[in-house]
């Protein structure tokens, strides 16, 4: 009996992680911003989807896809120098658009939204690599900013 329940624990346990496997690589389609609510950085906002219930849709966090940008809490003046040039590149081109479009929908590793960000026909992860506010990113080691 005890090994029936420790059996069921661990199932239990692990369950979680078995179904964020497969929703990480599913591609969810397009989505609408409705309201951009924050930005944390230059790769990383929250916003209200529009046509989205409010439950997973109100406030979601989410990370431009394909990008990666210094940390606003980096380990050098250069890092965190550049950090809020991207941050401050992300709130203008966010803040200015009429329209921002979510693409290629899929999940992180913190389950939020990852996607190719579109702001008026601009995709703003190709906008800040061109700006060498971001590097081209699909995971593994990330670059170090300092020494960039």
């Amino acid at each position: 009996m005890q090994m029936k329940l420790r059996l069921a624990l661990c199932l239990i346990l692990a369950a979680p992680m078995l179904v964020n496997a497969g929703i990480k690589d599913e591609n969810f389609g397009s989505a609408t911003v409705a309201q951009v609510t924050s930005i944390y950085d230059g790769d990383t906002f929250r916003a209200d989807i529009a046509d989205w219930p409010a439950i997973v849709g109100q406030r979601i966090g989410v990370r431009i896809k394909h990008i990666d940008t210094p940390e606003l809490r980096g380990s050098c003046k250069k890092e965190k120098a550049l950090a809020l040039k991207a941050k401050q590149f992300l709130v203008e081109k966010l803040r200015n658009a009429k329209q921002v479009k979510l693409e290629n929908i899929q999940r992180d590793k913190y389950f939020r939204v990852l996607a190719d960000v579109v702001a008026d026909g601009e995709s703003l992860g190709q906008s800040l690599i061109k700006e060498k506010l971001a590097v081209p990113y699909e995971g593994g080691t990330k670059i170090d900013w300092c020494k960039a």
